[in-house]
């Protein structure tokens, strides 16, 4: 029997990443070679004292319930990190652990956001703030991120879009899916415009720590700021623990307890062990993760330089994450030229359109693989794009 799905259902994206991903899993069953730019998690293995914190708590009997709102020592961990890497004095009580950091911007979503509110939010972005925004019953306002500005918003712009039914502000920054970095003047605006105002800001920094110039600020950080945010981050990126699912917020603590009450109504708790190892993460070696973000950064030069050198493609040089977002509107629809490279290439990649309007023209290449692997969809696709009729 067909299910009678309510109708707040038919409000609810999805993220195209898994979909293309499981496409390409079906090429492969089938012979073909499949070389994965679509996913965007590290290609690196956990770092082995992380693994073992995991192990040594499963075996001290890490395997029960905790406290919906994370460990103590966790949360504790959580708060000296973001006060000593973000600059934003943080208390364990403004801390919420969850089952990655998706439930963070779900929860506060529900938490905040009522029929008929306005969200601001980047795009192109990821796609699930989209997604989220119109299942809880707001209005989806965009800021249009543009190549002229190496993807980084406009303040001035962002500013203009606030109303009186302006609820909240969605920042990320490094950005999925461009690599742009949101200037700290920009910041400094957006922090002057909504300071006082009913209106909070969700900073989602979980690419915070994989930056190639600088460091990008919190707006968290501005005067009067800190009680109008909240900090997303978590473990994926930064330590690759995509499977781990481990994430956090930071947040007043009034609102760190309605975000409690989800997880409690949700989730009960994040696995006790997952914690520990997340524990082990943050007061462990940083060694692997810097190796990494270098890494990355040999791989976004190569990228970069071999996309640029491709007939009718553009490429920013992206200052975090390990995406690039090549400008591909000489070929026509993204969304076909993405399944041709697919198809006919062996190179999963993303649409821009799947992150967005303003991502139309444009795909998506997560560098998270190996350079020698890099180098190869290159040439597939330059070779491929040679007898491509858009």
């Amino acid at each position: 029997m067909t299910p009678q799905l309510a109708s707040r259902m038919q409000r609810l994206g999805t993220e195209t990443a898994f979909e293309v991903l499981a496409a390409a899993r079906r090429l492969e069953a089938q012979g073909r070679n499949i070389i994965h730019l679509e996913i965007g998690e590290p290609d690196f293995a956990t770092p082995d004292h992380i693994v073992a914190a995991a192990h040594r708590a499963m075996r001290e009997g890490y395997t029960h319930y905790t406290p919906s709102a994370g460990l103590p020592e966790l949360r504790q961990a959580i708060a000296r990190y973001i006060t000593a890497q973000k600059g934003v004095p943080a208390l364990p009580e403004e801390v919420v652990v969850t089952p990655g950091g998706k439930p963070i911007m779900f929860f506060v979503m529900l938490a905040l956001v009522d029929h008929g509110d306005e969200v601001i939010y980047p795009n192109p972005g990821f796609p699930v703030y989209e997604s989220v925004i119109r299942f809880a019953g707001g209005v989806p306002v965009p800021i249009p991120l543009r190549e002229e500005r190496e993807f980084a918003l406009d303040a001035e712009e962002l500013c203009s879009l606030i109303t009186p039914r302006t609820k909240l502000i969605i920042l990320n920054s490094p950005q999925n899916p461009t690599g742009g970095i949101i200037a700290a003047q920009d910041l400094e605006m957006i922090a002057d415009t909504v300071r006082g105002r009913p209106i909070f800001v969700m900073s989602d920094e979980i690419y915070d720590r994989i930056v190639y110039d600088g460091s990008p600020r919190s707006i968290a950080t501005f005067p009067g700021m800190k009680e109008q945010t909240i900090i997303l981050d978590g473990f994926s990126k930064t330590y690759a623990m995509t499977g781990w699912r481990l994430g956090y917020g930071v947040m007043p603590v009034a609102l760190a307890e309605q975000i409690t009450k989800l997880m409690v109504n949700s989730n009960s708790c994040t696995a006790a062990f997952t914690q520990m190892a997340g524990l082990a993460a943050l007061t462990g070696p940083q060694d692997e993760s810097r190796r990494m973000v270098e890494e990355f950064r040999r791989r976004r030069d190569r990228v970069v330089a071999g996309l640029n050198a491709i007939p009718g493609i553009s490429c920013c040089l992206p200052r975090g994450s390990f995406y690039v977002f090549p400008n591909v509107k000489a070929y026509g629809d993204c969304r076909r030229l993405a399944r041709y490279l697919l198809e006919e290439a062996g190179v999963a990649t993303l649409a821009g359109s799947d992150f967005g309007q303003y991502g139309d023209g444009y795909l998506r290449l997560s560098y998270a693989n190996s350079l020698t692997n890099l180098e190869r969809a290159v040439e597939r696709i330059a070779s491929a794009l040679r007898n491509y009729r858009g």
